[in-house]
């Protein structure tokens, strides 16, 4: 990973926050700091894997990973594909220390270094997405979906990580509750097809997070 392509995009983070500044203004410039903090001390670190897929009655199945998509959304996403990546992505525990500490000295700052924490790591998987596309020329990428979106169930968290070997590779453990410790870690799915994808994937409704979303309160979403 070449860590000079990571970008943190401010507005992102401010969407993260629920908040609408310009970018001179007060909350982009205390954004801009806390993210500059954060990239000088850490990266996130990601795994990837690409399966062929196979269609059984129980849903998608990646072959040889022992995971199996269920519902309609995989389906739909995954239905001109012919294999699929998958994908884990971390901060990793360096982060949870950076927050604790912040927690204690200001905790409006921390609130900050958390939003800068969500961008950054799917600033991660995004360039883990351009390095899959760049080692799979010719192949078209469907949208990044992750359990808990749509009615891909978080219940098969656990065996995405397995797959990955992520516990052993990048420290990520699922917690019986089905949440992800290091909390900034991420687990996607992305086809790869012959011919260019359709967006699909659009909107709060296909997301685990819509009831507590701060980006929502604050009157916008991730489509926006």
């Amino acid at each position: 990973m070449d860590e000079n392509e990571i970008k943190l995009d401010i507005n992102e983070v401010l969407r993260y926050l629920g908040v609408k500044d310009e970018p001179d203004g007060a909350a982009a410039r205390a954004a801009a700091e806390e993210a500059d903090k954060l990239l000088r001390n850490l990266r996130p670190r990601y795994v990837y894997r690409l399966f062929p897929l196979e269609y059984g009655p129980e849903g998608v199945v990646l072959s040889g990973s022992g995971v199996t998509l269920p519902g309609d959304m995989a389906g739909q996403m995954l239905a001109q594909c012919q294999e699929a990546a998958l994908l884990a992505c971390t901060l990793g525990a360096g982060f949870e220390t950076m927050l604790r500490a912040a927690q204690a000295r200001d905790m409006a700052r921390a609130v900050i270094l958390d939003a800068c924490g969500s961008a950054l790591v799917e600033a991660g998987c995004d360039l883990a997405e351009r390095e899959i596309a760049s080692r799979c020329p010719g192949k078209h990428l469907t949208d990044r979906f992750s359990p808990g979106y749509g009615d891909l169930p978080l219940g098969i968290q656990g065996a995405v990580c397995g797959a990955l070997d992520a516990q052993k590779r990048l420290g990520i453990h699922v917690t019986e509750s089905l949440l992800m410790n290091p909390t900034k870690s991420v687990t996607a799915v992305l086809g790869l097809a012959e011919r260019p994808q359709p967006a699909r994937i659009r909107g709060c409704a296909y997301c685990a997070l819509a009831g507590t979303c701060t980006i929502r309160k604050g009157g916008k979403s991730c489509a926006d």
